[in-house]
């Protein structure tokens, strides 16, 4: 059965996708005592195809490119439900680390990452609020726009 953080999700008409197999030899995420860490996700949408593609500063808008971070964020939870079942079970969102596929002398990669903090804060309200960190970089698997990981605390 749905829970309190399920319907909010269906009150901003979101629905989880099917999490993401690796492509690589890592897991998906890795549960320890009440902290569950999520690896990296891309922005792929519902339809399975990225939300953006190429770099910030370059061919990708700020609006996109939040956007694809908020495709991240949505990733991650849909991880974090086939990890622990029930997304009321998160006690706290600890940490997120947003990877922006940045054109040289691109620095608003922190603005781009509010796409993910701020649907984490709308989806757990007070719990949702985490520590952050935001890292250009040159390029990201299949060309995405934006990746992000998180780590969350579980009970």
């Amino acid at each position: 059965m749905a829970g309190s953080v399920e319907d909010t999700l269906a009150k901003l008409g979101i629905t989880l996708p099917t999490p993401a197999a690796p492509v690589a030899n890592y897991v998906p995420f890795v549960k320890t005592g009440n902290l569950l860490t999520v690896s990296g996700q891309l922005c792929f949408g519902s339809d399975a195809k990225l939300v953006a593609a190429g770099q910030l500063g370059g061919s990708v808008s700020m609006e996109d490119g939040a956007k694809a971070a908020r495709a991240c964020a949505i990733n991650l939870l849909a991880q974090v439900k086939g990890a622990i079942g029930n997304l009321d079970k998160v006690v706290r969102v600890v940490r997120l680390g947003g990877f922006i596929n940045s054109a040289p002398g691109f620095t608003d990669g922190p603005k781009v990452m509010n796409g993910a903090s701020d649907l984490m804060v709308e989806v757990f309200g007070d719990r949702g609020r985490h520590a952050r960190s935001t890292v250009g970089v040159a390029a990201l698997p299949a060309n995405a726009a934006v990746e992000v990981e998180g780590l969350f605390e579980i009970g």
